[in-house]
């Protein structure tokens, strides 16, 4: 018997789902939902999708950033400071 709980947490007894193991794996490969199952009324376990993690948060991000500059070059702008020295920054 599966149940729903109000959180939208599915959940399941044991004989259930030792009956319905490979079409309920499948199923949570495709919805990506978590399924709880319980014995005897009390959750022993968890069935969640896998997901691939990376062995270090280091460069995680490689190759989703894209940098359009380079930020190290002197840029090519005329400062205030450099066009007028005797300005009063707070007049």
């Amino acid at each position: 018997m599966v149940t729903e709980k109000g959180d939208g947490t599915r959940t399941m007894n044991a004989s259930d789902f030792r009956a319905k193991c490979l079409a309920l794996l499948d199923e949570v490969a495709e919805s990506g939902e978590e399924i709880v199952i319980t014995k005897r009324g009390k959750p022993v376990a968890k069935l969640a999708p896998y997901e691939d993690r990376p062995a270090t948060l280091f460069g995680r991000d490689r190759d989703g950033i894209v940098m359009y500059d380079d930020l190290i070059e002197p840029v090519d702008v005329e400062w205030e400071a450099e066009t007028n020295p005797d300005r009063v920054l707070n007049p």
